[in-house]
């Protein structure tokens, strides 16, 4: 039984392997024992699959219990043990508790390396995971690094078509991606999403390929390729996964954003406002996707000349970002950014002004001069100073963006 639930998660079909689980799991405590290795291991895999399933509070629970019976029945260096805290780790994440995650996997990952060896594959799935926990944090540079690292220890040691493989190509491109590296996203992402399918069928790891390639597409500008990948990966995703699974969410508000990008405002709207209660309730107020649901609609709001209504709830978003995600973070600079233009339209300049002046150096320092979100800031500061009749600091910045602007979009860019 646990063998045949161990085949079907790895075919991507969890609800099927879920049932077996949860019949093995009592069966190996009756006969075996709550601490024998066997029975570790059965809850070990149940946890495994609720993740998969987006159970993540399930699984939690079950990983916090297995963890310390692991320690103290195989000790604290086995194998199974550094997995326990590795796959722990992983939940915390998906749970948003991304410092939790971290530092779990910052402890796991030199025992790794220590007891099995840096080529060994449970290594870099460790090297992995928390390249994805910097990312989520913001840490980009570190996860890019990472992620850099790991990407050719897979491709020697597990092989170019190993699953491990194509997740390491689509993490790596999922940086690029947030660095604004997007053509070299793109060219990660159109490469790995044949090899998913191929390799994994209409599995969870093919979806996340699909919409991550789509979500690049829309970066590019390439509206109508995104739209088209992110409505099939909606439909398959409400099919593979079941339609309150987070990763279906993420797949409606994906879908959203293209949407707007394309001017189908009340289409996008309509979804947005079936997406944030959904979120609420599968993942909670607080967890990052729920977050930037938030601030998606109050961004389609913003679009649509709903400004009181955009303002209301970027008001509500930008405290949650910095206690949630910390100040630093990408999407908590975005949200001070959307409000700024929220404040910039309603006339309240001071305000804006405040803001923008806030986030500029923060972008300048997380993302670096040349990223296209810096540049935007910077345009919006000089328009706002040149609002306020501040024309010289309004020129001393305009001069300033000039080159920094040729340099990184090109001289034929339209201004901004």
């Amino acid at each position: 039984m646990a063998n045949l639930a161990d085949t079907y998660r790895a075919l991507g079909k969890f609800e099927a392997a879920e049932k077996l689980e949860e019949e093995v799991l009592p069966l190996r405590k009756q006969v075996l024992g709550e601490h024998h290795p066997d029975t570790l291991m059965a809850m070990a895999n149940l946890a495994d699959t609720y993740r998969a399933l987006g159970k993540f509070e399930a699984a939690e629970k079950l990983q916090e219990e297995v963890l310390p019976l692991r320690k103290q029945v195989l000790g604290e260096h086995h194998p199974d043990t550094l997995m326990a805290m590795a796959n722990l780790a992983a939940t915390y994440r998906e749970l948003g508790k991304l410092e939790a995650a971290e530092k779990l996997q910052e402890e796991v990952l030199p025992l790794c390396k220590q007891v099995l060896g840096e080529h060994h594959p449970d290594t870099l799935n460790a090297m992995a995971s928390l390249a994805a926990t910097y990312r989520g944090l913001g840490k980009l540079e570190a996860a890019e690094k990472l992620e850099e690292e790991v990407l050719p220890l897979c491709k020697q040691v597990l092989g170019e078509h190993h699953p491990d493989t194509l997740k390491a190509m689509a993490n790596l491109a999922a940086t690029y991606w947030e660095l604004g590296k997007f053509e070299a996203a793109e060219k990660l992402k159109e490469e790995v999403l044949p090899l998913c399918k191929q390799v994994l069928g209409e599995h969870p790891d093919t979806l996340n390929a699909m919409a991550n390639l789509a979500a690049t597409y829309r970066e590019l500008g390439k509206l109508k390729a995104s739209e088209k990948l992110a409505e099939e990966v909606l439909s398959l995703c409400k099919q593979v996964l079941g339609e309150h699974h987070p990763d279906t969410l993420r797949a409606m508000a994906n879908l959203a954003v293209t949407y707007r990008g394309l001017g189908k405002l009340e289409a996008a709207e309509k979804l947005q406002e079936e997406v944030l209660p959904l979120g609420k309730q599968v993942l909670g107020e607080h967890h990052p996707d729920t977050l930037k649901a938030i601030a998606n609609l109050a961004a389609t709001y913003w679009e649509l000349g709903k400004l009181e209504a955009a303002e209301k709830l970027q008001e509500e978003v930008l405290p949650l970002g910095k206690q949630v995600l910390g100040e630093h973070h990408p999407d908590t600079l975005m949200a001070m950014a959307n409000l700024a233009d929220t404040y910039w339209e309603l006339g309240k300049l001071e305000a804006a002004e405040k803001l923008e002046e806030e986030v500029l150096p923060l972008r300048k320092q997380v993302l670096g001069e040349h990223h296209p979100d810096t540049l935007i800031s910077m345009g919006n500061l000089a328009a706002t100073y040149q609002a306020l009749g501040k024309f010289e600091a309004a020129e001393k910045l305009e001069e300033e963006m000039l080159p920094l602007h040729k340099q990184t979009l090109g001289e034929q860019y339209p201004d901004w």
